[in-house]
Formats: C-alpha cells, structure tokens, sequence
C-alpha cells in the first residue's frame, strides 16, 4: 500500500510540473498538446505526449445532454480510425446545464451500458471559467476560434505534432462531412 501511496504522490506530482511549466507566465507558452498531463476517468495521470504521432479528437462529453447520442458517432469513428492513428478523447464537463453530475464510476457505467465507449474517457473538467483545466485553455487559445466553448460535444481536431488543426461546435456531429474531412486529412500526413 505505502509502494502504490508514493507512486501516486510521484505521479501527481510530475503532472502538476508538466501543467504547471506549459501553462507559466513566465515560462515559453505551450507549443503543443503533448506539453499536457491530464487524469484518466480512472484517477491515473496520462502524459499526452504519449499521443505524439497520433490524430486526436478531443471532446467535452456529457451524459444528459441533448448532443450525448453523438457517443455514438464518436463510437463509430474510433472503430473505423483507431487503427490509422485516431485517438478519440472525452473529457466530461459538467459546466453547462448540469448535464454531467455523476460521479466517474457513473459516467464509466453509463458510457459503456449506454454506447459501448472503447476509446479514453478522462476525469471530468472544467472548460471554461477561472477552473478551466490548462489542456482546454491550449486548445482554445490556439484555434483559429478562441472564444469560449459554447456547450457540450465541442470538438477540437489536433493533428500529429500536437497542433489544433480545426474546432467544431456542438451542432456539427462527429461524423459529419467536413469533420471527417479533416480527421482523413490528418491521418494522411
């Protein structure tokens, strides 16, 4: 127990100093979302420049929201892309009409019972606000929309280098023409 306790502690503690050196004001700016370190749905720390070379999609979740049946299509495009290099990434919030109040176990559950969700899921988050997580203020910062983001199912589509190459709002599904266009135009550089 007291192996696994210090294990933590390390790992929290490089996190912190990862978020912490990417986002310093005094310290050269994020270049990248591989500068990030984020928690797993499960508590675990994930260094996000574990995904260097991959295409990610990364999306604020909710389960009670008018926009959660896009799981599935986020669902169907992890099926058909994992293998080429996309990693889909939910990040449920819970900033916008409640709409994600349960707990992690809660969302694991109903992500899985509800749309068979295989790709990572992370910790909930704040998006927006003086709480945002450093990982959302990159991502809006470095679209060519900076503003906040608007509601759930948000989706921003960084290319392998770790650079925000296109953000979509809520009313664009994961599977729409111009989305997919970009995520197969990425996969083939």
């Amino acid at each position: 127990m007291l192996k696994f306790s210090a294990l933590m502690l390390l790992s929290l503690a490089v996190c912190t100093v990862i978020n912490s050196r990417a986002m310093a004001d005094d310290a050269k700016p994020a270049d990248s979302v591989h500068s990030f370190c984020v928690k797993s749905l499960e508590g675990k720390d994930v260094d996000l420049s574990e995904y260097k070379g991959k295409v990610l999609l990364v999306v604020n979740v909710a389960s009670e929201c008018g926009a959660t049946p896009q799981y599935a299509q986020l669902q169907a495009l992890h099926d058909k892309y994992a293998d080429k290099g996309l990693v889909v990434m939910g990040f449920p919030c819970n900033q916008f009409g409640s709409q994600e109040p349960g707990s992690a176990e809660d969302i694991r559950t109903f992500c899985t019972s509800q749309y068979s969700v295989k790709f990572p899921m992370f910790a909930k988050i704040d998006v927006n606000g003086n709480d945002q997580a450093p990982l959302y203020d990159y991502l809006k910062t470095s679209a060519s929309d900076h503003s906040n983001i608007g509601w759930n199912f948000e989706k921003f589509v960084v290319g392998k280098d770790g650079k925000v190459v296109a953000r979509f709002k809520t009313r664009v599904k994961p599977d729409a023409e111009e989305v997919v266009k970009v995520i197969e135009e990425e996969l083939a550089k």
